[in-house]
C-alpha cells in the first residue's frame, strides 16, 4: 500500500465499532493475538486450574489448592464512544485451564484474537452507478443476519439545584402534563428500566419555583375563595432529545444523603443509559484495512446481486477505480488470499515486511481451486487410485485444469436480476470489512422552527443545538447566478432574522393563506445602525423614493411559542436609565466626596462585619 493510504487504514481501525458478533481476520499480519491480549478488554487466567462455574457474568476457577477464584466480567457498559462494552465466556464448566489462558472475550475480540469487522465476500465491479465515487453496495443478508449490527449506548444526566427561590424538587408530580406521557416514570418520577423511549419522551421529572407574580385583583379573589394554590412551578424535565430513543438499560442516583460526591449547589443527580441497536444502513461509512473507506449507498436486495458461478450472492460490492490512482494494491491481494483462505479453512498471517509473495498467493489459489472443484472427498482413497481422465489420475487433470482457469482470481459472475453473465470476469474474494463510528443516526437532522441566536435573530448552528443550516456567502451568488430572487429573499429574510416576518409566515402556514412580503432583516438594521456610528445619516428608500422606518425590535414580537429564547441566554431585563434632574442629585458632588467606612449603615455592626465572607452568600453567577 502507499504510505497515505496506509496511515488511513490504521487510523481508521480505530473508529471501528464493536459488532454484535465479532469475527477474527481471515488474512491478518500475526500481531491480532497479541493486540487483544494487551488491551486489557479479555479476561486471561491468572493461575492454572479447572473451570467450577461459568454464568454470563462470572466464572469461576479452582486451582490445585483447591481454593476458588472469581472473574467478573463487564456487561453492557458503555465506552466514551457511546459503544458498547461486554465480555462474554468462552470456556465451560470443567474444562482444565493454564495460566494466562483465555476466560472470556470482550468488545471487537475472537477467541482472544482482535475482531474488529467481518470478513465479507466482495467483487471489484461497477453496478448501476451504485458506487460511484467510492460508494458501496451492500446485500440485504448483511442487514437480515446482523452481520453488521452494534449497540451503542448513550448517557443522560439531569441534577436538581438550589435555587434563589427554593429547591428543585425530582417528581412524578409535573404541571400540564397528560398522564400518558408519565407512564414509564416510577413514583420518584425517574423512567423505569426497560421502557422503550423516543425523541421528547421524559426520562426524569423535575420542577423548579417560578418567582411568585404580582396577582390580579381576580387571582386574589380566586385564592382567597380556594385557599392558598401551590407555589408556582416550571417544567424542567429531562427529555430524550431530538433523533435519539431505544431502550432504557440502567439508571443511577446520586444523592447528598448517600455520600455521593455532586457539585456545589447540586442535591441530587440522576444518570440515564438508553441502549439502541443500529443495523448497517444507508448513509454508514465502512471501511477495509487499506484506507479503502466508502459510504453505504443503497441496500439490494439478495437475489438481485451478482453471484458467483455456484450460486453464493455477493455481500459488498466494490468499485474497482478505487485501486489504481490510490495505489493501496493491498486490497486486492487480500481478496485473492481470503478465498483461498476460506476455500482451505485456513487463517493466514502475512507480517508486514514478510508478506506473501504474488507467487505463494498464486500457489494458494491454485490450491484452493482443488478444493472447490473437488466432486468428491479429497481424502476418499478412491479419488487417489482408480480415477484417470485423459491417462492422468483425476486428482492431477483436476489440479493443472483449476490451476488454469483460478489462478488470476477472477470469476465470471451472473447478474441475479436477469441471470446473464456480466461482460468480463470478475475479482472475487474475501475481504476484512469495518463499519466506522460516522454512523447516519447520528449525524442525520431536520428543523423547521427552533432556537434563534439572542445576538444576531439567526438560528443556531448544528445538530446538538437544533439549529439550520449555513446558507453562506457563495451558496447566495449560486442562487443569484440562476436568478432565484425569491428564493433567495426567502432565504435571507423569513428563514433567517427578519422577526417579525418569520412569526407571520409561520402563522399564514399554520392558517393555510398566502406568505406576507417579508420585512426588514436584523442584519439589515445593525449594518444601518453601525454606518449611523459612523456619524452617516442614513435613510432607506423603497423602489418609489418612499422612506422606509426601521422599527426599533420589540423583544415580545422576537417570541414566538414555536421557538422559545433558549433559557441559558435569557434576556436580561432593561434596567430603567433616571436623570440627574429626577435624581436631584449633583454628580459633580457625588464625585468629590470622600467615602469613609463609617457613611455607610448596612444594618450590622462593625464586629458582624469583619466576620462577613463574600462566600457565604449563596450567589448563583448567572442569576
Amino acid at each position: 500500500d502507499d504510505a497515505t493510504r496506509a496511515l488511513m487504514g490504521s487510523n481508521m481501525q480505530r473508529q471501528a465499532v464493536p459488532l454484535l458478533v465479532p469475527e477474527a481476520p481471515l488474512v491478518g499480519t500475526g500481531m491480532e493475538f497479541k493486540a487483544a491480549h494487551d488491551s486489557g478488554v479479555v479476561i486471561l487466567a491468572k493461575e492454572s486450574g479447572v473451570v467450577d462455574k461459568v454464568s454470563g457474568d462470572e466464572i469461576v476457577i479452582r486451582d490445585e489448592h483447591g481454593e476458588r477464584h472469581s472473574y467478573r466480567l463487564t456487561k453492557f457498559a458503555r465506552s466514551n464512544q457511546g459503544t458498547c462494552i461486554n465480555q462474554r465466556p468462552v470456556v465451560t464448566a470443567g474444562q482444565i485451564i493454564e495460566k494466562g489462558d483465555l476466560l472470556a472475550d470482550g468488545p471487537s475480540t475472537e477467541k482472544g484474537e482482535i475482531g474488529l469487522g467481518r470478513n465479507a465476500l466482495i467483487g471489484f465491479m461497477t453496478w448501476e452507478g451504485y458506487n460511484y465515487e467510492d460508494a458501496v453496495l451492500l446485500s440485504e443478508k448483511l442487514v437480515k443476519e446482523d452481520i453488521y449490527t452494534s449497540i451503542h449506548i448513550e448517557e443522560f444526566e439531569s441534577e436538581a439545584r438550589e435555587t434563589k427561590l427554593g429547591p428543585e424538587e425530582i417528581t412524578r408530580d409535573i404541571p400540564n402534563i397528560s398522564d400518558d406521557a408519565i407512564k414509564d416514570l416510577d413514583e420518584g418520577g425517574i423512567i423505569r428500566i426497560g421502557a422503550e423511549v423516543r425523541a421528547g419522551d421524559i426520562l426524569v421529572g423535575k420542577v423548579t419555583p417560578k418567582g411568585e407574580t404580582e396577582l390580579t385583583a381576580e387571582e386574589r379573589l380566586l385564592r382567597a375563595i380556594f385557599g392558598e394554590k401551590a407555589r408556582e412551578v416550571r417544567d424542567t424535565s429531562l427529555r430524550v432529545p431530538h433523533g435519539e430513543g431505544g431502550i432504557v438499560v440502567d439508571v443511577k442516583i446520586f444523592t447528598r444523603e448517600n455520600k455521593d460526591e455532586l457539585s456545589p449547589g447540586v442535591n441530587e443527580m440522576v444518570r440515564v443509559y438508553i441502549a439502541q441497536k443500529r443495523k448497517i444502513s444507508v448513509g454508514d461509512k465502512m471501511a477495509g484495512r487499506h484506507g479503502n473507506k466508502g459510504v453505504v449507498s443503497r441496500i439490494l436486495r439478495e437475489e438481485d446481486m451478482p453471484f458467483l458461478p455456484d450460486g453464493t450472492p455477493l455481500q459488498i460490492v466494490l468499485n474497482p477505480l478505487g485501486v489504481p490512482s490510490r495505489m493501496n494494491i493491498g486490497q486486492v491481494l487480500e481478496v485473492h488470499l481470503g478465498l483461498a483462505c476460506r476455500a482451505l479453512g485456513w487463517h493466514i498471517a502475512t507480517p508486514v515486511f514478510d508478506g506473501a509473495t504474488y507467487e505463494e498467493i498464486r500457489d494458494c489459489l491454485g490450491l484452493a481451486t482443488d478444493t472447490m472443484d473437488a466432486p468428491m472427498d479429497e481424502n476418499d482413497p478412491r479419488m487417489q487410485k482408480n480415477y484417470f481422465h485423459n491417462g492422468k489420475p483425476l486428482r492431477l487433470a483436476l489440479d493443472e485444469e483449476g490451476k488454469r482457469l483460478f489462478q488470476d482470481g477472477k470469476l465470471r459472475l451472473r447478474d441475479g436480476r436477469t441471470g446473464d453473465y456480466f461482460e468480463n470476469p470478475v475479482t472475487v474474494g474475501i475481504m476484512y470489512f469495518l463499519k466506522l463510528h460516522h454512523l447516519v443516526d447520528d449525524k442525520m437532522h431536520a428543523r423547521s422552527t427552533g432556537p434563534y441566536s439572542l445576538v444576531t435573530q439567526q438560528p443556531l448552528g448544528g445538530k446538538a443545538q437544533f439549529g439550520g443550516q449555513r446558507f453562506g456567502e457563495m451558496e447566495v451568488w449560486a442562487l443569484e447566478a440562476y436568478g432565484a430572487a425569491h428564493t433567495l429573499q426567502e432565504i435571507l429574510t423569513v428563514k433567517s432574522d427578519d422577526t417579525l416576518g418569520r412569526v407571520k409566515t409561520y402563522e399564514a402556514i399554520i392558517k393555510g393563506q398566502n406568505i406576507p412580503t417579508p420585512g426588514v432583516p436584523e442584519s439589515f438594521k445593525v449594518l444601518y445602525r453601525e454606518l449611523e456610528a459612523l456619524g452617516l445619516d442614513i435613510r432607506v428608500l423603497d423602489a418609489n423614493k418612499n422612506e422606509i422606518e426601521i422599527p426599533e425590535l420589540d423583544p415580545e414580537d422576537m417570541m414566538t411559542p414555536e421557538a422559545p429564547v433558549r433559557e441559558e441566554e435569557e434576556p436580561a431585563a432593561e434596567l430603567p436609565m433616571l436623570d440627574e434632574e429626577e435624581m436631584d442629585i449633583d454628580m459633580d458632588d457625588v464625585l468629590d466626596t470622600d467615602f469613609s467606612r463609617e457613611d455607610f449603615s448596612l444594618g450590622a455592626d462593625d464586629e458582624e462585619l469583619d466576620d462577613f465572607n463574600v462566600g457565604d452568600l449563596d450567589l448563583d453567577p448567572l442569576e
